[in-house]
């Protein structure tokens, strides 16, 4: 079915409705690498224009990658709430980006509508709004979760400690986790990216994240981020997996790609929430999962189908939710400039991402990262780091120096999200402020100068 729209006497013609999300779409290098962007700004605006005509059920009445060939998209028909979409289903996009505008559209009305709105729905609203736009309805919306503590609430910020090292040695681990506890971080997780994707590497980082949490008491959550299969094999011989950590993608191609399907997504949760009742962990919820996405991954793996990595990415987030997350992120500048090639894109898609993940029901986080041969730097990092703080973000990184010594790319630092905190008068996780506050950490949810002896002493021990 053809989309036209004519403006200033040209008449633009989109093929069908993949096509139409594609021009669409803000300026992505990706998108311009796969041949799918508009060729001009007047087509883009075109596109735009058709794309708020279109019926949200005509949306969900044509798949843009084929159900009988894609289990993606079998997945997000078969999830689709049709009872909660009658509602809404006779709106266009553009009516649809005014009733999300709207003051009497509240978070609490957004979250009945949560499994009603497909993916490609919220890619096609997200297409149509500014980025402030994108601050304003997503702040709007709590997606709360909870595993050892609560994270999403109105007013908490969460910092995932990330404490990476080269070689994965375990005492570089153990000395960056609790400089980032220092500074308050680490309610969202200690969660370390690996060097080695290896069991017995694994196993250790797991034991020692256990051994951190259970002598000082910590009301948080660690994960080892290694392929599902090794951490599953690290579960089998013993390890405490708190949060079961998976790359995923929009396509079932691409989800092959990083060699992962739906099924093993489903087991492996089970399994973890089987060991989780065999422990003696006082866990205040359920949700065990941990998801990174990241806009570009499915063109990456030749997997696109000729979607947009908008679009694609919301999908993404079609396969996160059906396993009930605890944390989801993009690592939004992760994947580098092939696509998105600077400041102006990176900030964009932090807040779409962000945006339709939160509309989608996610407990949404945001890696505000960049790789070194994009065109962005510190202050880019800066800048959307406060507009997500604004948006009502779940949680972001909390990185040495902001300087990710193993995987090689910039993030946001510990001192950066004290920082935040402060600025919007946020505070961590609440059981995580109580700690922090018995620890000597935080007073009146500020930081307090000074040594952590109490929490310095335990390093010899934790390490045996």
């Amino acid at each position: 079915m053809p989309f036209t729209h004519t403006t200033r006497g040209q008449r633009f013609v989109f093929g069908d409705l993949r096509t139409l999300l594609a021009k669409a779409n803000e300026v992505k290098s990706g998108d311009e690498l796969a041949g799918l962007a508009a060729g001009s700004e007047r087509e883009r605006a075109a596109a735009k224009f058709a794309l708020a005509d279109v019926a949200l059920a005509d949306i969900v009445a044509n798949p843009v990658i084929d159900p009988s060939t894609d289990d993606v998209s079998r997945l997000i028909l078969d999830s689709h709430d049709s009872a909660a979409f009658a509602s809404i289903a006779s709106l266009t996009v553009g009516e649809f980006r005014e009733f999300l505008l709207d003051d009497n559209t509240t978070g609490v009305t957004l979250r009945t509508l949560r499994d009603a709105i497909t993916p490609e729905i919220a890619a096609a609203v997200a297409k149509l709004m500014g980025n402030k736009d994108l601050v304003y309805v997503a702040a709007s919306i709590r997606n709360v979760t909870r595993c050892r503590n609560t994270l999403g609430e109105r007013g908490v910020f969460g910092v995932r400690v990330q404490p990476n090292h080269p070689t994965d040695e375990l005492a570089g681990i153990l000395v960056s986790a609790v400089d980032g506890l220092m500074f308050g971080c680490g309610d969202a997780v200690i969660g370390v990216n690996p060097a080695t994707d290896s069991v017995e590497t694994v196993g250790a980082v797991l034991r020692l994240l256990d051994r951190l949490i259970e002598r000082c008491g910590i009301p948080t959550q660690a994960c080892c981020l290694a392929h599902i299969t090794t951490q599953l094999a690290a579960l089998e011989r013993g390890a405490p997996v708190d949060l079961l950590f998976q790359s995923v993608a929009g396509t079932q191609a691409t989800n092959a790609s990083f060699g992962v399907s739906l099924a093993m997504l489903k087991e492996g949760r089970e399994r973890v929430l089987e060991s989780h009742r065999k422990r003696d962990v006082a866990w205040v919820g359920e949700q065990v999962m941990y998801f990174e996405t990241g806009q570009g991954s499915a063109l990456s793996a030749d997997a696109h189908h000729g979607v947009d990595q908008l679009t694609l990415e919301a999908r993404a987030y079609a396969v996160a939710r059906a396993f009930d997350p605890f944390l989801v992120n993009s690592v939004v500048g992760f994947i580098g400039p092939e696509y998105l090639a600077d400041e102006r894109q990176i900030t964009r898609a932090g807040l779409e991402d962000h945006f339709m993940g939160k509309l989608m029901g996610l407990p949404m986080g945001v890696d505000v990262c960049y790789t070194n041969h994009a065109d962005a730097d510190q202050n880019s990092a800066d800048n959307l780091l406060m507009l997500l703080a604004a948006a009502g973000c779940n949680y972001v990184m909390g990185v040495p120096c902001s300087d990710d010594v193993m995987l090689n790319y910039q993030s946001t630092s510990y001192h950066d999200a004290a920082t935040v905190r402060s600025l919007f008068g946020l505070k961590p996780a609440p059981e995580f402020a109580r700690w922090l506050e018995e620890q000597g950490i935080i007073r009146g949810g500020r930081l307090v100068a000074g040594d952590r002896p109490a929490l310095l002493a335990q390093l010899t021990n934790i390490l045996g």
